[in-house]
C-alpha cells in the first residue's frame, strides 16, 4: 500500500493512484481469478477502476516458489475478464 500511496515502482507512471482493494492469489493452487469475479462483485457501485496490478508475491511464488500458476495465462485470463489494463509487479522492493 505504500508503493500505491507514494507511488513508487509500477505506480509512478499513474498521475493519480486510488487503491479501491486487495485481492491475494488464494493461496496454491492459486485462485486469483474465482477470487477476483468476487472482488468484482464487491466493489460493484464503486467507481469504475483502471488498472489491475499482479503483486510482485505472485512473481515470486512462480520465480522462486515453483507456483504451478503460468503468469503470462494469469495475465491474460485477468484482461478478458475485466478488460482493463493489467500491471505484473508493484513495489520495487
Amino acid at each position: 500500500m505504500t508503493a500505491a500511496r507514494e507511488r513508487l515502482g509500477n505506480f509512478e507512471k499513474f498521475d493519480k493512484v486510488e487503491l479501491i482493494g486487495i485481492v491475494s492469489c488464494g493461496g496454491c493452487p492459486g485462485y486469483i481469478v474465482p477470487k477476483l469475479k468476487l472482488f468484482n462483485k464487491w466493489i460493484d457501485g464503486f467507481d469504475e477502476y483502471d488498472v489491475v496490478f499482479i503483486g510482485n508475491c505472485i512473481k515470486t511464488a512462480i520465480n522462486l516458489g515453483g507456483c504451478s500458476l503460468d503468469l503470462d495465462k494469469v495475465v491474460e485470463t485477468v484482461k478478458n475478464l475485466t478488460g482493463k489494463e493489467v500491471v505484473v509487479g508493484t513495489h520495487p522492493w
